[in-house]
């Protein structure tokens, strides 16, 4: 990927990263100041004006709000921010930008965060005479899964596309902005758009009832593998067909830990050890959180348009995890 391509974000950015940043060109979206006056160092260093943007971080009426990156918009961090770069001379200010939180199911809230980027943008222009090219609202859009606690279904409470795209553009068209000097808007939408697109396979080990009374169910995969079952409910569906009979349970994964829960109550039917279910709506943030823990990471396979099927990633091997590994040599020759 070109690096005029690439945003770069994040608290923890190196100094080996900002020289690489601003060597190719990359957008890099400044969370501190401590980093604005690295880069500030760096650009003089180098020859070069670096292409930047701020994070802001701004109340939405979304609580706790997310004030540990970036500049907050209330107290005048965020114009504190701009003023040094703009002054300053050694950045090109192009962006600004906000990611005010996680599986956010209020379309307002990312309206709210557009108007206030818009009006630091129009500032910009009026103090600067200075055009913002892009905003960048960032992600935490909802995907039809079911949080913890939720008493309807994710399908039912989360927001579409529509909902949001409402909310931005209408705040970004009312702001103020002449048409010609519209900025490009720009999203973060990794886990809506492909959450739904990952499902998990996984193989029933066996039955049991608990102390209680209840059925339990231990499968082949856990929280080792499913990292989001901490805070989704996913659906689980057998992969068989089943008679009409169904009785609540408790599915555990099969690691030494209490806490390797999958699903606190599912209304499932029967199932007996060897039946198949298939974990809906695991697209985003588990091939990036998961680990061997105890069992070695499963193979990924994509199936395409064609309903052909492709490993795009093998399973796991013992020589995989010890590939990294070295022994020291006062230990190669140890004896019991």
């Amino acid at each position: 990927m070109p690096g005029s391509k690439i945003i770069f974000n994040g608290p923890d950015k190196t100094e080996t990263d900002l020289k690489l940043a601003i060597e190719n060109n990359s957008l890099i979206h400044i969370d501190h100041l401590d980093e604005l006056y690295l880069i500030k160092e760096l650009a003089v260093e180098m020859n070069k004006k670096p292409r930047v943007a701020i994070r802001v971080n701004m109340d939405t009426g979304v609580y706790p709000i997310w004030d540990r990156f970036g500049f907050n918009y209330e107290n005048g961090q965020a114009w504190d921010a701009i003023n040094k770069i703009m002054l300053n001379d050694k950045m090109e200010l192009v962006g600004l930008h906000s990611h005010i939180g996680t599986f956010m199911l209020s379309p307002n809230a990312y309206g709210i965060a557009a108007s206030k980027l818009s009006d630091l943008a129009l500032g910009i222009k009026k103090k600067y005479k200075k055009n913002i090219q892009y905003l960048d609202l960032g992600g935490g859009f909802a995907s039809k899964n079911t949080l913890k606690g939720s008493y309807l279904q994710g399908v039912d409470t989360s927001p579409t596309f529509d909902q949001y795209a409402e909310a931005i553009s209408t705040a970004i068209l009312n702001a103020g902005f002449v048409e010609d000097e519209l900025p490009l808007l720009l999203l973060e939408s990794g886990r809506s758009l492909i959450d739904e697109a990952g499902s998990l396979l996984g193989t029933v080990i066996s039955n049991k009832r608990l102390s209680d009374g209840r059925r339990a169910t231990i499968m082949d995969f856990g929280v080792n593998i499913l990292f989001t079952s901490f805070w989704y409910d996913h659906k689980i569906s057998p992969a068989q067909d089943f008679s009409q009979y169904t009785e609540d349970a408790v599915l555990y994964g099969p690691l030494c830990m209490n806490i390797d829960v999958i699903r606190e109550n599912v209304t499932l039917p029967p199932l007996k050890r060897d039946d198949h279910v298939v974990v809906h709506t695991v697209g985003a943030y588990n091939m990036t959180q998961w680990m061997q823990f105890i069992a070695m990471r499963p193979a990924v396979v994509m199936i395409d348009m064609n309903e052909k099927a492709h490993v795009i990633r093998n399973r796991e091997t013992l020589d995989s995890i010890e590939s990294a590994e070295v022994m020291p040599e006062y230990l190669k020759k140890f004896k019991l």
